[in-house]
């Protein structure tokens, strides 16, 4: 069974910095492209960075520039690392694979974004 745990998440000022990690066990992780999703409230969930087994990179250009993904094969983990960042920002953030069929998803992690 796919278990998906999404950690960093925090109370962060404008312009500040974040680092979510994502633990999968239990899964085929490094032959899946992962990503990164987020849902503010009242939202739908969003695709927000994918990268794939190879380590080539595709982000929404509401987070390019600001926004790194990275991954570590050997560790099964996916990384996050946010700068830059804005109140527009806060939601819920979310990995999964990028494509269906997806892993049952995780709790997620807040970030939000505010002074």
């Amino acid at each position: 069974q796919v278990q998906l745990v999404e950690s960093g998440g925090d109370l962060v000022q404008p312009g500040g910095s974040l680092r979510l990690s994502c633990a999968a066990s239990g899964s085929i992780f490094s032959r899946k492209a992962m990503a990164w999703y987020r849902q503010a409230p009242g939202n739908e969930r969003e695709w927000v960075a994918t990268i794939s087994t190879g380590g080539i990179t595709n982000y929404a250009d509401s987070v390019k520039g600001r926004f790194t993904i990275s991954r570590d094969n050997a560790k099964d983990m996916v990384y996050l690392q946010m700068n830059s960042l804005k109140p527009e920002d806060t939601a819920v953030y979310y990995c999964n694979y990028r494509f269906s069929p997806f892993a049952p998803w995780g709790q997620g992690t807040q970030v939000t974004v505010s002074s």
